[in-house]
């Protein structure tokens, strides 16, 4: 907040490679930057708070340099004198100085990678971003135009929206940043005048100001439907236009190299959504949300298309006597209810106000609200099919008359858009826990059976009872029998799944998801009851994907057997095949990293694709994944492409879900042009992981004992802290921030399954948001520097240079160590001591603090010198220097935390004390951008 925001470390040397003095050059624009927010936010805080206050902000971040450069304890000293010293309401205005500063950081960060970003498209020639080169790597390959639009017939990439409660900030405070992101854009882009420029500083300052003066917390927990509306303000700021503009820019290029007269490529680019639909803990969603939630996608979507007709009317004012148009042109718009005169002569205009009548008359019918109203009266659309025909008439009328160019414009657009998104907008998943299935399907089947015990029933009994109960045509349910509410509940979501598809069609709800799936009939009792509402059909037909999620490691260890098995099972696989043969898995990468740990997580799904891959192609039935994964290492993320690239032979083929969760989506598309980058991303990694090395070599023999081998160890590390030392539970409890997670109004679900303290019950979200805040990360990285020195005492003969060949030669252990490096580079030892100290028990303290610094460092050496590094992100200089710059601003947030957390568990009774602590948990987010 001072001019000496930022260190300044690019003049240490002279620059040799071009890419090396745009990076220099980057790096200070983004200086330049984050001076002119930190100038701006800290002329706020001394205009607002006074000088004193500022002083002391500077103080604080002066010292936290100090402590966190060289552990000083001298610092320390001075640190927590200064923080004592302060007054709580002193403090909460420190906390929102410094959570304030890392958002601006961010605002800048990211101009900066759209800076870059454009950079490295303006210096390409023949097409520009990550897809175009992978369309140039396919052509290389001799894989042609009609090759790839072959593929992506039957192509699926697909983004799923969840409602996980990452995201800490409110979208009130979203909504300035994206203002002020949006005046540092046009200060880059045009050339201003003295007074524009005198204006965008002062429109920056009233920005900032009144985010200062905007509340950073929600007073209120979010509802169901909040979660809804918060997730479709997405679309409004880029799945609406950029997921058409990208299946229709490749078109282009295909077209480019191909036969121009091709039909048009297949929208293989679907958006999905969980929020409103995922039950899985969250006793919430219910029938009715899930009812108004597909009420309010559909309401976004139809609005959107009605306001592109009422532009795309009034830029069709093509004259009939000046242009010639089709016959069917002519019908459809002699059927436009509009008798506006001044429109007599012009039939496109015609046609688009009767399309537009007959499209606010399918809003009223499908009971969703839209702000228009038609300028006559239209009959609803039956279907989606139906709106395509007509604007496929303007289409094509317009390409028959040489208006091509006019074609390509905003109908082009239109048409895709009502292709990808339908009246539905949004693919929305059912999820539930197999044990909620498990006790609707007892009491069903009891009930209809008087002295059955469903539940004592063995898997082979259960597995045959079901099955005979899929190819009967009698209804299990009984109208004569009261069931309970919870049996009740969850037949009223499958009635109402079944309205959906009468309503909007079968792709507004076409999974059921199975969480924590173990067994054959977990996947069968959803058959069942799907059944009972029509969705599944005694003769063997299906309307909707059951999909079992695999989430624990004993679970992804059985994921193969039980698909061999059902797959094998005639009346289940009746119901693939009526599903063209495609058969989809969910893999969960959270819970299977808390049960495990990092390095047998990832290496369990891994192997557990291996082994679906084969099972999949002996039954002949295609392969989609779905991957459950979230925004931090811990919970499965990292960079999407690596990830997608790093899959095993066979596993993308050309389909492929992933989750995108929480903070992760507004970091990834609240800005459109970062948004179509990342959209194109999946897209291209999809496409070069299925044509480019679809079936790629499987790793040596000697490659897979040996990560066996390292994960076996690490798995033993991990279990021998998390779960198997007395006193852990208690030192997690204490030394984190769980139990003040629990009071933020960031979601709408319960942060555990059940009301203990036991870890197994505890999601996976709060597990490692907690250890983010204290900068441990510990789910991260834990048991791997263990595991390597164990692996090469074992190994003498291989050593430290076979775990480096590893690293060179096989993407799935390069992508392991990379993601380790990120997150290893965010931590910090110093200030996790610190969070040690509220530990009461001092024993508990020394023994499991000094078993974790003891692995930290382990950890960092191994991983060092296996990737060849002298320190940590020395491979990735973009993020090392954006970690660097983050630190002065975020150790402070950490340390209040911490002198917070003691006051409020000393039982202070002033209410500034949890908002405090509150206020540095949404500081320590923005700081680590990927927290759970």
């Amino acid at each position: 907040m001072s001019l000496q925001t930022l260190p300044s470390d690019a003049a240490d040397s002279r620059p040799n490679r071009p890419e090396d003095v745009q990076a220099l050059e980057a790096d200070a624009r983004l200086r330049d930057d984050i001076r002119l927010l930190g100038r701006i936010l800290g002329d706020t805080v001394r205009d607002q708070e006074g000088a004193d206050l500022f002083d002391l902000v500077e103080r604080i971040r002066q010292t936290s340099i100090r402590f966190h450069r060289d552990e000083d304890r001298l610092a320390r000293r001075e640190l927590e004198q200064i923080l004592d010293s302060m007054s709580t309401s002193e403090t909460v205005r420190i906390v929102r100085a410094f959570s304030y500063f890392s958002h601006l950081a961010n605002i800048a960060e990211d101009q900066n990678n759209i800076r870059q970003m454009r950079a490295r498209t303006a210096a390409k020639i023949g097409g520009s971003g990550v897809l175009a080169d992978t369309l140039a790597h396919a052509k290389a390959a001799g894989i042609g135009p009609d090759a790839l639009r072959n593929f992506f017939k039957t192509a699926l990439v697909s983004p799923v929206l969840t409602a996980h409660p990452t995201e800490v900030r409110r979208k009130s405070t979203m909504d300035r940043e994206m203002e002020v992101a949006s005046l540092l854009d046009r200060r880059e882009r045009v050339a201003l005048t003295e007074d524009e420029a005198a204006a965008s500083d002062e429109q920056l300052r009233r920005e900032v100001l009144t985010l200062w003066q905007t509340n950073l917390l929600r007073r209120t927990k979010l509802t169901v439907l909040d979660e809804v509306a918060n997730g479709l303000s997405f679309y409004d700021y880029t799945f609406l236009r950029e997921v058409p503009r990208l299946v229709n820019v490749l078109e282009d290029r295909l077209e480019e190299d191909g036969d121009q007269a091709a039909s048009e490529l297949a929208s293989f680019l679907r958006m999905g959504s969980w929020i409103g639909g995922d039950r899985d803990g969250n006793p919430f969603v219910t029938a009715d949300v899930m009812r108004g939630t597909l009420r309010l996608q559909s309401s976004r979507v139809m609005q959107f298309y009605l306001n592109e007709l009422h532009v795309l009317g009034s830029e069709l004012s093509i004259a009939a006597h000046l242009a010639d148009v089709s016959e069917e042109l002519r019908t459809l718009a002699e059927r436009s209810p509009d008798t506006s005169p001044h429109r007599s002569g012009e039939p496109y205009r015609l046609a688009v106000s009767g399309i537009y009548a007959r499209l606010t008359a399918t809003a009223e019918a499908l009971e969703v609200e839209i702000t228009r109203r038609p300028v006559g009266k239209g009959r609803p659309y039956e279907s989606v099919k139906e709106l395509q025909a007509d604007l496929d008439v303007l289409h094509r009328s317009l390409i028959s008359n040489n208006a091509r160019v006019i074609a390509r414009g905003r109908l082009r657009l239109l048409r895709r858009a009502v292709d990808c998104f339908g009246f539905h907008l949004a693919r929305l998943d059912i999820r539930q826990n197999s044990a909620v299935h498990e006790r609707t399907i007892a009491e069903l089947m009891d009930a209809a059976n008087p002295g059955m015990s469903y539940l004592a029933l063995g898997e082979d009994a259960r597995i045959s009872l079901l099955t005979n109960e899929l190819r009967s045509t009698r209804a299990l349910v009984s109208p004569f029998v009261k069931y309970s509410d919870e049996t009740m509940g969850e037949l009223n979501v499958f009635h109402a799944a079944a309205e959906a598809h009468a309503k909007f069609g079968s792709d507004a709800i076409p999974q059921c998801i199975i969480s924590m799936c173990k067994g054959m009939s977990d996947m069968l009792e959803v058959a069942v009851l799907l059944k009972e509402v029509g969705l599944v059909h005694p003769s063997g037909r299906s309307a909707i994907n059951i999909v079992p999620l695999f989430e624990t490691i004993e679970d992804l260890q059985a994921s193969s057997a039980i698909m061999d098995r059902m797959l094998s099972l005639h009346d289940y696989r009746r119901l693939v095949d009526s599903r063209g043969s495609v058969q989809e898995v969910m893999l969960g990468y959270s819970d299977s990293n808390k049960d495990g740990g990092f390095v047998t997580s990832g290496w369990e799904l891994y192997k557990a694709e291996i082994n679906l891959v084969d099972v999949f192609e002996r039954h002949h039935v295609r392969l989609r994944l779905f991957h459950g994964r979230g925004g931090s290492v811990g919970r499965g993320g990292g960079p999407s492409y690596d990830a997608i690239i790093a899959q095993p032979g066979g596993a993308v083929n050309g389909q492929i879900r992933i989750t995108e969760q929480g903070e992760i989506i507004s970091s990834k598309y609240s800005n459109a042009e970062v948004g179509r980058n990342n959209l194109e991303i999946l897209a291209a990694a999809t496409l070069e992981a299925s044509l480019l090395h679809p079936r790629q070599s499987a790793p040596r023999r000697e490659y897979l004992t040996a990560m066996d081998e390292l994960s076996s160890l690490a798995f033993r590390a991990y279990r021998g802290l998390v779960y198997e030392t007395d006193g852990f539970v208690d030192y997690f409890w204490a030394s984190t921030v769980i139990n003040e997670i629990a009071t933020l109004n960031i979601g709408s679900r319960p942060a555990s399954r059940k009301k203990t303290r036991a870890i197994e019950d505890l999601r996976a979200i709060p597990w490692v948001f907690s250890w983010a805040q204290c900068r441990l990360m510990l789910p991260g990285w834990y048991g791997f520097g263990t595991a390597v020195e164990q692996w090469i005492a074992e190994h003498p003969d291989k050593g430290m240079p076979f775990l480096k060949e590893l690293y060179k030669e096989w993407p799935f252990f390069r992508m392991l160590l990379s993601n380790m490096d990120m997150v290893l580079a965010k931590s910090s030892i110093a200030i996790a001591s610190r969070y040690a100290e509220l530990v009461p028990d001092e024993a508990l303290r020394e023994k499991i603090f000094g078993r974790i610094r003891r692995e930290w460092h382990s950890c960092i050496e191994t991983l060092l010198d296996i990737m060849g590094q002298d320190r940590l992100l020395q491979g990735n200089p973009l993020l090392e220097r954006s970690v660097r710059h983050r630190f002065p601003y975020l150790d402070p947030l950490n340390h209040v935390q911490v002198e917070l957390l003691r006051e409020h568990r000393a039982q202070n009774p002033d209410e500034q004390v949890l908002r405090g602590i509150q206020l540095t948990i949404n500081g320590i987010s923005a700081g680590l951008r990927n927290t759970g």
